[in-house]
């Protein structure tokens, strides 16, 4: 069947895709003679979809696993999903919601099984993305579910592991149950990691408020951009070293509408350039003031919270964070001392005056910033540029708040942490991210693995009615039952109530590099998998997940997860800026792919937005930089962009142009596809060893290029450089097979002897074939769909590309002076075309050359040159004794010709060629175009200074724009000079 006239990237992806995985292709061999390789997937939410952060590493990871498999390794690629405890529960929380009703409705066990039952029928998105991005991933590896979607982290294998870990570290003493500061987003009711937490510049306003000295000798000036938390001050913070107010430390101000006294103390925390450069201590409520009252905590108040768990004032009845405080006494209402860390006053005992009691936070700012001002309390206040950080599952404001929480004690487990890359058992690419890694390690704080949700990996404690066993008042076991045998053996024999907590979403990914293996099993799969080959990840995750990994598998498997962290870039938009979909710039993988219209875009990009006034902004945005929609580039053409952008820099600007460009690349790559089966099909391509076959020094020099390709694009791939071995792949394919040997084969195969055209033949399909292997990591449909058609054609055999050895480079194939030849050639043929451009020769005329020098060579070029400069003949001159002059004039880099030596005719030197078109040239008629010419482009040039020297153009436009109105001043420029060279040598 004859091969498509054009590539149609869906059609064939679809196609390709389900035989790849229908035939098992993707799954591990399990052969003992095979080396293992191994790559983990950063599991995604289970609620997610892919994003372009997604595709870039997924599109990384799968050439990493393509290239390994066809270099003959035991290659697995295990994946899974994230059961991604709040981002689900809110999912189902908003079904519920359309249907009138919350959890609560329905109790834990119900919810929980509405969960499930979501995650059976919508939850397997992610991961038909990825299969549409030619993810060759082992689906039905840890797949115990059967839904060829790999691990999920809540299945009954992962989910026993979870408990076995949280077991084994709590029996170990290294998980705690204790009060610290956590993130509380109120609207959730759940402690969020820092991840959760996006912070962002806002408008805001800071305010500087008097506390008067308690001796009455006046007042310090305190600014603060949380008036509401003031209620909770215990002591107001100077610097050290400011002169201003040296005096005043250790002295005591009154606390503004609480009239508690608290002391002022000094502290190289504070800034002095900040407001007035005295500040407030809250460290019930701030994560930095929580470390000043640390430093200090002999001499101030004990900790304690003034806002309830819902983001509310606390009153009289209410205390700060319900449950989590009932076990413990709060202080007498009498004004008695407050107590130690772990009690909780009621409002009077702190002085919260009773107007304040259960209001939200910021109604409260409002009406205590009004009592301010009525009191003469309120010095200034004014706007203020300020991050406030913000949940990004709901957009609330979070809030420090001090709750009882399970932690992980991290101190050895850091060491131990950061000595396994000190031996550089573990390495990071680039190398310059171990600092990053490490600096965290030194200053490691206790880990909060407990969320306050109902959907997640519940907490294996149990309570007690009080009672202590072992000190505490809760027993932690694997199950139920083995709980009561462990209280019944301390003597306790009463209920026992389960946490009603479950463990952070990072706790059970932390674990999947042994428990995704079968641990804690000692399985096969574990001894040959662990540790696996690399880790490609962003570095926004190098604490929360890589750090976290390392140490887990390393206290419980004595290995290390993985051999090396290739850290990839942040993809950005085209303009640097982060990809928000608050702001509308985000991109979605499958919309390159497939593309989308405008209207459809802008439907997408504005669904399920956390703040309505984000929607006109989004639609402006998308109208002006998509006012067509997304063209459908396919997967390949994405897949190659990616692979050519993934640097060793921090972040990387995505702009679909890029994609425009690789589409152009594939479409290419077809063609010349087309071209070889149309010369070689059917036809002596070389195959027959007894038949004699012609190697041309074109042929020579093709495949010596093929070595080098080969060689670096290996390099590449070894060295986690995926930029230089899709730039390899794309110079040879485009430049020297394409652009250069497919045209010089033309000239072969059209007058080449039986033997020189067997030669040609042989070299188009094996170099085509190899080609094809060598760039299938990376764009594996369209290299599929063609390698089933050449690869008969070069004596290969085999049912797929996939399973294809990878070519490996033969030096001894390395032809330098058939390089040297090529180069000469090529240098002649532009030199040849330059003349033509200059002087205004049109394409379809062919014109008469005359060359000096090399005969010999010359007469191997003239066919070549024939055929590639448009000529009607190439004569070999015999060179006058002048012509050595003006060779060493050019030599000498001089810029104008002697008048002696000018004429009329177009001349060229390159190297020991002297280059003449035999035409006249009509000089007064070429000076004129060219004086007309020049005169255009000069216009050009005054229209782009005119942009680019306009502020408004500057500041307004987007950047995109900007730079390209620069890219185009310097093009008119580089044209100009060009035109001007041109007319100086035509002297009138």
């Amino acid at each position: 069947m004859e091969l498509a006239k054009s590539f149609d990237p869906h059609e064939v992806e679809s196609r390709w895709y389900s035989l790849w995985e229908s035939r098992g292709y993707f799954r591990n061999s399990s052969d003992p003679q095979k080396p293992p390789y191994c790559i983990q997937l950063p599991p995604p939410n289970v609620t997610g979809t892919l994003h372009m952060g997604h595709a870039f590493q997924q599109a990384l990871m799968d050439a990493l696993i393509r290239y390994h498999r066809m270099r003959g390794f035991d290659a697995n690629w295990v994946v899974g999903t994230d059961h991604a405890g709040i981002a689900t529960q809110i999912v189902v929380e908003r079904q519920l919601e359309s249907e009138g009703k919350t959890r609560h409705d329905l109790g834990r066990e119900g919810f929980v099984r509405r969960v499930g039952d979501w995650k059976r029928q919508s939850g397997s998105t992610i991961t038909r993305q990825m299969r549409r991005l030619g993810a060759s991933a082992n689906w039905t590896f840890a797949d115990t579910e059967g839904q060829k979607a790999g691990y999920f982290t809540m299945d009954p294998c992962m989910s026993r592991a979870v408990i076995e870990v949280f077991v084994r570290l709590h029996e170990e003493g290294l998980i705690y149950r204790g009060k610290r500061l956590v993130n509380w987003d109120p609207v959730l009711g759940t402690a969020v990691s820092d991840l959760e937490v996006d912070s962002e510049e806002e408008d805001g306003k800071i305010w500087e408020i008097r506390y008067p000295l308690e001796d009455g000798s006046g007042s310090v000036v305190v600014a603060t951009t949380r008036p509401e938390t003031m209620l909770g001050d215990v002591a107001v913070a100077v610097n050290p070293t400011d002169e201003r107010y040296t005096a005043l430390v250790g002295k005591r101000v009154r606390l503004p509408l609480t009239n508690r006294s608290i002391l002022v103390i000094a502290d190289d925390y504070v800034d002095r350039e900040f407001g007035t450069g005295c500040v407030k201590i809250t460290p019930g409520h701030d994560f930095n003031d929580y470390r000043v009252w640390e430093r200090h905590r002999q001499k101030l108040p004990q900790l304690f919270s003034i806002f309830t768990l819902e983001g509310k004032v606390v009153d009289n009845s209410i205390p700060a964070a319900d449950e989590q405080w009932q076990n413990y006494a709060a202080p007498r209402q009498s004004g008695g001392e407050i107590g130690p860390v772990g009690t909780q006053p009621l409002a009077l005992d702190i002085g919260i005056p009773q107007k304040y009691w259960k209001l939200d936070r910021f109604d409260a700012r409002k009406l205590i910033v009004a009592d301010l001002k009525a009191q003469d309390l309120l010095a200034s206040e004014r706007p203020y540029k300020l991050r406030v950080p913000r949940s990004e599952r709901t957009g609330v404001i979070v809030e420090p708040m001090l709750t009882n929480q399970w932690f992980v004690k991290m101190d050895n487990l850091a060491k131990a942490g950061l000595k396994v890359v000190t031996r550089s058992e573990v390495k990071f690419f680039p190398e310059h991210w171990t600092t990053t890694y490490n600096q965290w390690l030194e200053n490691i704080q206790d880990w909060c693995i407990s969320r306050q949700l109902w959907w997640g990996h519940r907490i294996p404690a149990w309570y007690t009615d009080g009672t202590l066993i072992d000190g505490e008042r809760f027993v932690v076991a694997r199950t139920e039952r083995e709980a009561a045998e462990i209280a019944k053996r301390a003597g306790y024999t009463g209920d026992l109530k389960q946490d009603d907590d479950v463990l952070d979403t990072w706790f059970s990914s932390a674990l999947v590099p042994f428990t995704s293996l079968g641990w804690p099993e000692d399985t096969p799969d574990l001894k040959r998998f662990l540790p696996s080959s690399v880790l490609v990840t962003g570095f926004d995750i190098i604490f929360f997940w890589v750090a976290r990994m390392i140490m887990m598998t390393q206290h419980f498997t004595g290995k290390v997860p993985f051999h090396h962290v290739y850290i990839n870039a942040l993809v950005r938009d085209a303009e640097g800026e982060k990809m928000s979909k608050s702001k509308g710039n985000t991109l979605d993988p499958l919309d390159l792919i497939d593309g989308i219209g405008p209207g459809a875009l802008i439907e997408k990009s504005t669904i399920g937005l956390l703040r309505g006034e984000h929607k006109a902004k989004i639609e402006k945005y998308i109208r002006t930089h998509y006012p067509n929609g997304i063209p459908s580039f396919g997967a390949d053409a994405v897949r190659f962009t990616l692979a050519s952008l993934a640097t060793f820099a921090r972040t990387l600007n995505f702009d679909l142009s890029r994609c425009e460009g690789y589409r152009n690349f594939c479409n290419k790559l077809w063609n010349a596809t087309r071209f070889v089966l149309m010369n070689c099909e059917g036809r002596d391509c070389g195959q027959d060893e007894s038949k004699s076959v012609t190697l041309s020094f074109v042929d020579r020099w093709i495949i010596s290029q093929l070595q080098r390709t080969e060689a670096e694009v290996t390099k590449g791939f070894d060295e986690y450089r995926f930029d230089f071995a899709a730039r390899a792949i794309y110079e040879f394919v485009w430049n020297e097979y394409c652009d250069w040997y497919l045209e010089l084969a033309k000239v072969q195969l059209a007058s080449g002897s039986d033997e020189e055209q067997r030669g040609t033949r042989r070299a188009l399909v094996r170099v085509l074939e190899a080609v094809l292997r060598l760039a299938h990591p990376i764009i594996p449909f369209i290299t599929e769909e063609l390698w089933q058609r050449i690869a008969p054609l070069a004596g290969k055999t085999g049912d797929t590309i996939m399973l294809a050895p990878y070519p490996k480079s033969q030096p001894e194939k390395i032809d330098e002076t058939a390089e040297r030849e090529i180069a000469s050639l090529k240098a002649i043929v532009n030199a040849t075309r330059n003349l033509r451009s200059e002087n205004g020769i049109p394409p379809g005329q062919r014109v008469p050359l005359e060359i000096e020098g090399g005969a010999k060579s010359v007469e191997r070029y003239a066919p070549y040159m024939a055929a590639l400069a448009r000529l009607e003949s190439v004569k070999v001159v015999t060179r006058p004794h002048w012509v050595s002059a003006l060779i060493a004039f050019f030599r000498l880099g001089l810029t104008s010709m002697p008048a002696s030596l000018a004429n009329n005719t177009p001349t060229a030197v390159v190297g020991d060629f002297r280059l003449k078109l035999r035409i006249e040239v009509d000089v007064a008629g070429e000076r004129a175009r060219l004086q007309k010419e020049i005169a255009r482009v000069e216009g050009d040039v005054a229209r782009a200074n005119a942009n680019l020297s306009n502020p408004k153009f500057v500041e307004r436009a987007p950047t995109a724009v900007v730079a390209q109105e620069k890219e185009r001043l310097a093009t008119f420029l580089t044209t100009l000079n060009q035109l001007k060279s041109q007319l100086d040598k035509l002297k009138p």
